[in-house]
């Protein structure tokens, strides 16, 4: 049987080898970070001078001790006014998560954007040999595609 539609030649494609597609190819390296021993009325400010919604809370070795967010501030602003506690007197080690998850940054991107549908979280911070090396976030994931897109899904 003959070919019953031919469109011509491919066009030549670019090498998936030279795309990037790895969480650490994305990744923000340079994080605001917070300490056990801080008060949450110190990371409440640092949230919102700089317009964020969270961070890795870290030790003096850069270990990734913890994760605190806007959700956890709100939480101690309340059960302190609850309990007429003075915010000064509450650390970040008493009001942020523990046991935070994380993701490999030599991930795939797609397998990434996949775990954050999964366990609906905003951001994932990336450690490497102990130590906390960079985030992802949702929003870090959002770019990607766009990058990706302009490389790989081209006009037609």
């Amino acid at each position: 049987m003959g070919i019953k539609s031919f469109q011509g030649a491919r066009k030549h494609q670019k090498s998936e080898e030279n795309i990037p597609l790895k969480v650490s190819d994305y990744m923000t390296r340079k994080l605001i970070t917070f300490r056990p021993e801080q008060s949450v009325e110190e990371v409440i400010d640092t949230l919102i001078k700089n317009r964020i919604s969270g961070g890795p809370v870290v030790n003096e070795k850069d270990e990734l001790v913890g994760i605190i967010s806007e959700g956890d501030c709100i939480k101690h602003i309340s059960e302190s006014r609850y309990y007429n506690m003075p915010l000064e007197k509450n650390k970040v080690e008493h009001s942020m998560v523990k046991g935070v998850k994380t993701i490999d940054g030599n991930m795939n991107i797609f397998d990434a954007a996949q775990k954050f549908l999964n366990e609906k979280r905003r951001r994932f911070p990336i450690v490497q040999d102990g130590k906390l090396v960079g985030q992802i976030s949702q929003k870090d994931i959002l770019k990607a595609t766009i990058r990706l897109k302009s490389q790989n899904w081209g006009k037609q």
